[in-house]
């Protein structure tokens, strides 16, 4: 045990809930399934959000926002999209409070809302809802809109950035004029996720369209990103939905097209949350703390002085205030730890635990040297190195860094993938060596889930580049043309 954090190989579930208490990422919020995200945390969530960002507008989409509260009305217009989240839904009732006279709060009766309204778990009902009266003519199309918000989910077993019943992300959600665009569309962003999650999270990622039955609601296909977590579960990653005409068709959202004939548009609609926190974490850290890929990193280099007095500390700010010039000129963040209140062991802890990328110590023996000693997060490796040129080695080790995080990930993923042709040796190797297991499904909901049943294993996704080959279903021995990824998942 280091840090109070308990080791991964003894409670990998305990050990999760330390890093991210621990590290100060998030703690839990008094309301129950609802997370409090600390500035640390935050912090990581903006640089995501910064860089998604930016990969949206290149795709051509604007951020737009919608209202948290959507009449309940809106949600029968869909079937199969309100019994995908009916039971998660949390519905306001009312609208105004009360003191009973007795100097307690109570809810007014008198003030009950004519129609209940549903806190967002998603806002397709009453994005098409609003497009209706945007869209009139194909030259209104494509419309390519990103919404940054919280979505709430009435969850009932709770995980730090895992499954909360309230968390972050972003929604998009586009209407197209034909089924071909919006089927692109729908890829697109399928890798633009997969480009955000492996060179930005260093998190290897299978990209693939998920089952019948694990589609989202209302979706004729989805698509899918899933990561390998170092405990051996699948984490969906990422999710991109053809949704076809289903939502405009349930609100009535047509256009003229070019041959001047009336039709419904067609539709997507993509995400991903703050989940990914978690994903970032499970992937690559270890018993000493957060192991964070420098690219998301909040702090990718942190400088700690070694001192007597306060002479000595002069010295060394002087060169430090320097080389933090020449870090930010590179766009490197570098945080100048001088605080005389913590030793320096005491820090070199702390940014341990919160996974700072790079550490620089530096003293005055390393002043009159012209050295400074770096100490990497990753391989836990330290060099004395020249002060000479140091931003640009610097700036060189955070690429080793990021691609180093990569092939850990990479390497753990191959080595945890297996093909299995047996249904005894499916079993077996779910039990005794967790991870992905390529296996032949005879292409029926039915099987599907009675393997969920007897196992708790799902198909994660159908890989989107898999070989066609002759097999049998594990399960009930029927012919099958390609292999599916199984696996335990969050």
């Amino acid at each position: 045990m280091s840090k109070g954090v308990i080791s991964k190989d003894e409670d990998y579930s305990q050990w999760f809930n330390d890093l991210v208490i621990k590290s100060d990422m998030a703690e839990y919020s008094p309301v129950r399934g609802c997370m409090i995200i600390k500035p640390y945390g935050y912090s990581i969530w903006e640089k995501i959000q910064a860089v998604l960002d930016e990969m949206f507008k290149d795709t051509g989409h604007s951020n737009a926002y919608f209202p948290l509260l959507i009449p309940k009305s809106f949600f029968s217009k869909e079937a199969s999209h309100v019994d995908g989240f009916a039971k998660e839904c949390a519905v306001v009732t009312h609208y105004r409070l009360k003191n009973d006279g007795e100097g307690n709060i109570i809810v007014d009766e008198e003030a009950k809302l004519e129609e209940e309204l549903i806190i967002r778990p998603t806002s397709e009902t009453i994005i098409w809802n609003t497009y209706k009266g945007w869209i009139q003519s194909y030259r209104d199309l494509p419309i390519l809109v990103n919404q940054w918000a919280n979505v709430m989910r009435w969850e009932m077993r709770t995980r730090l950035f895992l499954r909360t019943s309230e968390f972050l992300w972003q929604e998009g959600h586009t209407a197209h004029a034909t089924a071909d665009e919006a089927i692109a569309e729908t890829e697109q962003m399928l890798n633009v996720y997969a480009d955000f999650a492996e060179n930005w999270m260093a998190l290897p990622v299978v990209k693939g369209r998920k089952t019948a039955n694990e589609r989202f609601a209302g979706a004729l296909d989805t698509y899918c990103i899933e990561a390998l977590m170092q405990d051996g579960k699948a984490l969906q990653a990422g999710t991109s939905h053809f949704l076809g005409q289903n939502f405009a068709k349930a609100f009535d959202v047509k256009f003229t097209n070019k041959e001047n004939k009336i039709e419904h548009v067609w539709a997507t609609s993509w995400g991903v949350s703050t989940r990914l926190i978690g994903a970032l974490i499970m992937a690559h850290s270890d018993d000493a703390g957060l192991v964070l890929p420098p690219k998301l990193a909040p702090i990718q280099v942190v400088v700690v002085p070694i001192y007597k007095h306060q002479e000595e500390l002069d010295n060394i700010s002087a060169y430090v205030d320097s080389l933090k010039k020449e870090l930010k000129a590179k766009g490197i963040s570098v945080k100048f730890d001088n605080r005389d209140t913590h030793r320096p062991g005491a820090k070199f802890a702390e940014y341990e635990l919160k996974g700072v990328p790079l550490r620089v110590a530096i003293g005055s023996r390393d002043m009159q040297n012209g050295t400074v000693e770096l100490a990497r997060r990753d391989t836990k490796t330290k060099e004395t190195t020249t002060q000479e040129g140091l931003a640009g080695k610097i700036e060189s080790l955070l690429e080793e860094i990021q691609n180093n995080i990569y092939k850990k990930a990479f390497d753990f993923r191959a080595e945890n993938t297996t093909e299995v042709d047996t249904w005894d040796e499916f079993k077996r190797l779910l039990d005794e060596q967790p991870g992905f297991l390529s296996a032949h499904w005879d292409g029926t909901s039915e099987t599907e889930q009675k393997i969920k049943e007897e196992t708790k294993a799902t198909i994660r996704c159908i890989p989107l580049n898999n070989k066609q080959e002759e097999g049998k279903c594990i399960f009930t021995g029927k012919p099958s043309t390609q292999r599916v990824l199984f696996a335990r998942a969050y």
